[in-house]
């Protein structure tokens, strides 16, 4: 069963359950009122009978009799009964007692007032007590006004309902696709979304809405898709192109060294030049397999909060340890106040790895130039930034420098396997981050890094 004809079954069953509820309500006392507004006739009537009937003045019984004409509405099959009780046994003595139970006469000696219904008859009993003796005085009537009035009430309460079903039925259908809207547009995206195509996202609905959590992590999810896809392809579209190279120059030189024989200095010489070729050919795999693998899902790693400051203390010191004179500096001036605004949620190592990777570039094509790192805060966000004053990076070849294996046409004779970017890229997508990347040639780069705030 589909989610919006649950919700509107549901929706129909709860709303006609209320209105059922109140429905009964509404008959029932209507009803109670409709009765004791009978009651209260018979009351009248029984009182004034029996001021006239029983009284000492025997006038009064014409005066009644004219009064119940002119005055008293009259009542459907409308019956008196005037019973006396007997003083020594305290029982109503008489043979003409109406179709009631025996009970209801006691409850009149007893309250000094009772009532029964039997059906549409409706019976109320007075105890009227004179010198002379007691009497017990029943006036009874059908009530044909309470049974119509309740039997069009139930009618109209029945059609009602009927109606109110229906109505209900079709708002809660009307109101189902209007929930389920943001669904079904997502839906009929994710449809066109495959992995010839993983650079689409769904449409961002700006609340903060369960659907608007949803769009969001279906997109991160996405995010992570599309890194690991493209770090794949590249791995395998580049890996055989970059291996080529040390690969030939290693057989190559096995193959000149075994071609005929040489001296003693000409076989260490090509020994070294196989090492050397070796171990750019382990740095190149190293590489590639830790961009390929940061594409995976990061919950796999180990995450903890972190403070954005300790953060890049350890760059420096990871920087320090590979590049002994390095001229890095952190520049503490928008270090914001707040301990929450430097707080994220990672993974120590990648992320180190990453702004390792930053940093060491930034030393790298600056000529060992000063380098600052810088650590600000939006409400949101932690920013991170990286000035160097280098060589920079033409305007015309920005859009490329994530590239797998692309180099800046100015790099020059400085050595490089275009890795390092690609791969902090993919481990600060990892964390929901973002970098970018400002320069000109021969003015150095301006490096934006955010991370998300922990929450």
């Amino acid at each position: 069963m589909k989610i919006q004809t649950k919700i509107t079954l549901l929706f129909t069953a709860i709303s006609a359950a209320i209105l059922l509820f109140l429905s009964g309500f509404v008959y029932f006392f209507a009803s109670r009122n409709a009765f004791e507004d009978f009651y209260k006739r018979l009351e009248i009537r029984a009182i004034v009978a029996a001021k006239a009937k029983l009284g000492e003045d025997k006038t009064h019984v014409q005066a009644y009799n004219e009064i119940r004409r002119e005055h008293l509405e009259g009542l459907p099959l409308e019956k008196e009964y005037f019973i006396a009780i007997n003083r020594s046994t305290g029982r109503p003595d008489s043979m003409n007692l109406p179709e009631v139970p025996h009970s209801f006469f006691y409850r009149v000696i007893r309250e000094k007032e009772a009532m029964y219904r039997h059906d549409d008859r409706f019976y109320l009993g007075l105890l009227y007590e004179q010198p002379g003796g007691s009497h017990i005085v029943i006036v009874s009537a059908v009530n044909e006004f309470s049974r119509g009035y309740l039997g069009n009430l139930k009618k109209v309460m029945i059609v009602g309902f009927l109606v109110s079903v229906i109505v209900m039925l079709t708002v809660g259908i009307l109101f189902s696709r209007q929930i389920l809207k943001p669904v079904r547009r997502i839906t009929h995206r994710v449809k066109d979304i495959s992995s010839n195509n993983l650079h689409l996202r769904l449409g961002e609905t700006g609340g903060k809405d369960e659907i608007g959590e949803l769009v969001h992590t279906f997109n991160n999810m996405l995010d992570r898709l599309e890194t690991s896809f493209e770090s794949q392809n590249n791995f395998v579209s580049n890996a055989s192109h970059e291996l080529s190279t040390p690969l030939t120059a290693i057989i190559g030189e096995a193959e000149l060294a075994l071609s005929k024989k040489r001296e003693e200095e000409a076989y260490v010489q090509s020994l070294r030049i196989v090492l050397s070729e070796a171990e750019r050919l382990r740095h190149i795999t190293t590489s590639l397999l830790n961009l390929a693998q940061t594409g995976f899902d990061g919950k796999k790693q180990h995450w903890e909060v972190l403070r954005a400051d300790e953060l890049v203390w350890a760059v420096k010191q990871s920087v320090d340890n590979i590049k002994p004179s390095n001229h890095v500096y952190f520049d503490t001036s928008h270090l914001p106040e707040e301990e929450r605004k430097l707080t994220l949620k990672g993974n120590m190592q990648l992320l180190v790895l990453a702004l390792s990777n930053v940093v060491l570039n930034a030393c790298k094509y600056s000529d060992n130039k000063p380098v600052t790192i810088g650590v600000a805060a939006t409400d949101e966000r932690i920013l991170i930034i990286v000035r160097d004053m280098g060589i920079g990076i033409p305007e015309n070849e920005l859009p490329y420098i994530f590239d797998p294996f692309f180099r800046a046409s100015n790099v020059g004779s400085h050595k490089g396997y275009g890795i390092g970017l690609p791969l902090s890229r993919n481990i600060l997508r990892m964390h929901e981050g973002d970098i970018v990347v400002n320069s000109r040639a021969g003015e150095g780069c301006i490096i934006h890094i955010s991370l998300p705030i922990q929450q």
